[in-house]
Protein backbone atom coordinates (compact mmCIF):
# COMPACT_ATOMS: atom_id res chain seq x y z
CA UNK A 1 0.00 0.00 0.00
CA UNK A 2 2.78 2.71 0.88
CA UNK A 3 4.29 1.98 -2.64
CA UNK A 4 1.69 2.44 -4.36
CA UNK A 5 0.63 5.76 -1.98
CA UNK A 6 4.26 7.06 -2.80
CA UNK A 7 3.45 5.98 -6.34
CA UNK A 8 0.54 8.29 -6.88
CA UNK A 9 2.22 11.58 -5.24
CA UNK A 10 5.00 11.13 -7.45
CA UNK A 11 2.53 11.26 -9.87
CA UNK A 12 0.67 14.39 -8.84
CA UNK A 13 3.97 16.04 -8.18
CA UNK A 14 4.72 15.43 -12.27
CA UNK A 15 1.08 16.45 -12.79
CA UNK A 16 1.11 19.80 -10.69
CA UNK A 17 0.19 22.87 -12.26
CA UNK A 18 2.26 25.77 -11.64
CA UNK A 19 0.70 28.21 -8.86
CA UNK A 20 -3.03 26.39 -9.25
CA UNK A 21 -2.61 23.72 -6.38
CA UNK A 22 -0.08 23.27 -4.23
CA UNK A 23 1.81 19.90 -4.60
CA UNK A 24 -0.17 18.02 -2.08
CA UNK A 25 -3.11 18.34 -3.34
CA UNK A 26 -5.32 15.72 -4.47
CA UNK A 27 -7.48 17.94 -6.28
CA UNK A 28 -4.84 17.48 -8.65
CA UNK A 29 -5.98 13.95 -9.80
CA UNK A 30 -6.31 14.18 -13.58
CA UNK A 31 -8.51 10.99 -13.63
CA UNK A 32 -12.16 11.47 -14.98
CA UNK A 33 -15.20 11.42 -12.35
CA UNK A 34 -19.24 11.62 -13.39
CA UNK A 35 -21.61 13.15 -10.81
CA UNK A 36 -24.84 12.41 -9.40
CA UNK A 37 -26.37 14.27 -12.64
CA UNK A 38 -24.19 12.41 -15.33
CA UNK A 39 -21.74 15.73 -15.59
CA UNK A 40 -18.48 14.43 -16.13
CA UNK A 41 -15.50 16.69 -14.00
CA UNK A 42 -12.30 16.37 -12.82
CA UNK A 43 -11.26 17.09 -8.80
CA UNK A 44 -9.44 20.31 -9.67
CA UNK A 45 -12.61 22.13 -10.06
CA UNK A 46 -13.90 21.36 -6.71
CA UNK A 47 -10.81 23.86 -5.53
CA UNK A 48 -12.12 26.94 -3.66
CA UNK A 49 -14.37 25.02 -0.40
CA UNK A 50 -13.53 22.53 2.01
CA UNK A 51 -14.82 19.58 1.76
CA UNK A 52 -15.52 16.24 3.28
CA UNK A 53 -14.44 13.43 1.62
CA UNK A 54 -15.35 9.66 1.92
CA UNK A 55 -15.60 6.60 0.29
CA UNK A 56 -18.17 4.19 -0.45
CA UNK A 57 -20.81 1.82 -2.62
CA UNK A 58 -24.71 2.04 -3.00
CA UNK A 59 -25.08 -1.74 -2.21
CA UNK A 60 -23.59 -1.47 1.33
CA UNK A 61 -26.08 -2.18 3.43
CA UNK A 62 -23.67 -1.74 7.09
CA UNK A 63 -21.15 1.15 6.99
CA UNK A 64 -21.70 3.13 3.91
CA UNK A 65 -24.93 4.24 5.25
CA UNK A 66 -23.62 5.08 8.29
CA UNK A 67 -20.62 7.63 6.58
CA UNK A 68 -23.58 9.41 4.70
CA UNK A 69 -25.17 9.60 8.48
CA UNK A 70 -21.50 11.22 9.60
CA UNK A 71 -21.37 13.58 6.81
CA UNK A 72 -25.30 15.02 7.79
CA UNK A 73 -24.27 15.14 11.26
CA UNK A 74 -21.50 17.24 10.66
CA UNK A 75 -23.88 19.08 8.36
CA UNK A 76 -26.42 19.69 11.40
CA UNK A 77 -23.58 20.79 13.73
CA UNK A 78 -22.63 23.28 12.13
CA UNK A 79 -24.50 27.34 11.44
CA UNK A 80 -26.69 27.68 8.57
CA UNK A 81 -23.42 30.15 7.45
CA UNK A 82 -20.72 27.12 7.61
CA UNK A 83 -22.65 24.35 6.37
CA UNK A 84 -23.37 26.38 2.99
CA UNK A 85 -19.50 26.98 2.56
CA UNK A 86 -19.03 22.85 3.11
CA UNK A 87 -19.00 20.67 0.67
CA UNK A 88 -19.58 16.83 0.93
CA UNK A 89 -17.37 14.22 -1.91
CA UNK A 90 -18.60 10.87 -1.79
CA UNK A 91 -16.58 8.67 -4.06
CA UNK A 92 -17.97 5.04 -5.03
CA UNK A 93 -15.95 2.25 -4.82
CA UNK A 94 -18.17 0.47 -7.33
CA UNK A 95 -17.21 1.33 -10.91
CA UNK A 96 -19.35 -1.12 -12.30
CA UNK A 97 -22.25 -0.81 -10.83
CA UNK A 98 -22.80 2.83 -9.30
CA UNK A 99 -23.53 4.87 -12.05
CA UNK A 100 -25.01 8.51 -12.11
CA UNK A 101 -28.71 6.84 -12.13
CA UNK A 102 -27.92 4.56 -8.80
CA UNK A 103 -26.08 7.43 -7.15
CA UNK A 104 -29.06 9.87 -8.59
CA UNK A 105 -31.24 7.65 -6.87
CA UNK A 106 -29.10 7.12 -3.44
CA UNK A 107 -28.96 11.21 -3.06
CA UNK A 108 -33.19 11.23 -3.53
CA UNK A 109 -33.60 8.38 -1.46
CA UNK A 110 -30.95 10.16 1.16
CA UNK A 111 -32.36 13.61 0.65
CA UNK A 112 -29.27 14.81 -0.26
CA UNK A 113 -28.69 18.61 -0.70
CA UNK A 114 -27.38 18.14 -4.38
CA UNK A 115 -26.19 21.77 -4.55
CA UNK A 116 -23.71 20.67 -1.78
CA UNK A 117 -23.14 16.94 -2.18
CA UNK A 118 -21.32 15.08 -5.05
CA UNK A 119 -21.93 11.13 -5.79
CA UNK A 120 -19.24 10.23 -8.07
CA UNK A 121 -18.49 7.53 -9.90
CA UNK A 122 -15.19 6.81 -11.54
CA UNK A 123 -13.37 4.06 -13.60
CA UNK A 124 -11.10 1.59 -11.44
CA UNK A 125 -8.12 3.29 -12.02
CA UNK A 126 -9.48 6.73 -10.58
CA UNK A 127 -10.81 4.19 -7.79
CA UNK A 128 -7.24 3.11 -6.99
CA UNK A 129 -5.58 6.25 -7.23
CA UNK A 130 -8.39 8.33 -5.36
CA UNK A 131 -8.23 5.91 -2.57
CA UNK A 132 -4.54 5.76 -2.21
CA UNK A 133 -4.32 9.22 -2.26
CA UNK A 134 -6.66 9.07 0.21
CA UNK A 135 -5.42 6.03 2.45
CA UNK A 136 -8.36 4.06 1.49
CA UNK A 137 -7.95 0.35 1.54
CA UNK A 138 -10.48 -1.93 -0.10
CA UNK A 139 -10.94 -5.04 -2.12
CA UNK A 140 -13.67 -6.05 -3.78
CA UNK A 141 -15.41 -9.07 -2.28
CA UNK A 142 -17.12 -12.26 -4.61
CA UNK A 143 -20.19 -11.07 -4.51
CA UNK A 144 -19.95 -7.67 -5.44
CA UNK A 145 -19.32 -6.05 -2.12
CA UNK A 146 -16.35 -4.79 -0.88
CA UNK A 147 -14.39 -4.34 2.37
CA UNK A 148 -12.66 -0.91 3.02
CA UNK A 149 -11.60 1.99 5.21
CA UNK A 150 -14.58 3.69 6.87
CA UNK A 151 -13.00 7.16 7.14
CA UNK A 152 -14.09 10.58 6.44
CA UNK A 153 -11.75 12.91 5.43
CA UNK A 154 -11.41 16.79 5.71
CA UNK A 155 -10.07 18.74 2.91
CA UNK A 156 -9.01 22.53 3.07
CA UNK A 157 -10.11 24.53 -0.26
CA UNK A 158 -7.05 23.78 -2.06
CA UNK A 159 -7.57 19.81 -1.66
CA UNK A 160 -5.03 19.28 0.87
CA UNK A 161 -5.84 16.56 3.99
CA UNK A 162 -6.58 18.19 7.14
CA UNK A 163 -7.60 15.13 9.45
CA UNK A 164 -9.73 12.39 9.17
CA UNK A 165 -12.07 10.68 11.43
CA UNK A 166 -12.86 6.64 11.96
CA UNK A 167 -15.44 7.92 14.18
CA UNK A 168 -18.63 7.54 12.79
CA UNK A 169 -22.57 8.08 13.67
CA UNK A 170 -25.03 10.62 13.59
CA UNK A 171 -23.22 12.63 16.65
CA UNK A 172 -20.22 13.70 14.89
CA UNK A 173 -16.76 13.12 15.96
CA UNK A 174 -15.88 16.33 18.63
CA UNK A 175 -11.96 16.46 17.05
CA UNK A 176 -13.26 16.02 13.11
CA UNK A 177 -16.18 18.53 14.08
CA UNK A 178 -13.52 21.31 15.49
CA UNK A 179 -11.21 20.89 12.62
CA UNK A 180 -14.19 21.40 10.11
CA UNK A 181 -15.44 24.73 12.20
CA UNK A 182 -11.64 25.65 11.99
CA UNK A 183 -10.96 25.26 8.55
CA UNK A 184 -14.40 26.91 7.70
CA UNK A 185 -13.45 29.73 9.33
CA UNK A 186 -10.07 30.26 7.21
CA UNK A 187 -10.29 32.93 4.35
Amino acid sequence: MKKLLIAALFALSLQARAGTLPPESILQITDSFTDQNGKAFQLSSRQGSPQIVAMFYTSCQYICPLIIDSAKGVEHALSDSERAHLQVLLVSLDAQRDMPPVLLAVSKERHLDIARWTLAHTDESGVRTTAALLGIRYRKLEGGDFNHTSTMILLDGDGRIVTRTEKLGPVPDPDFLAAVKRTLAQP
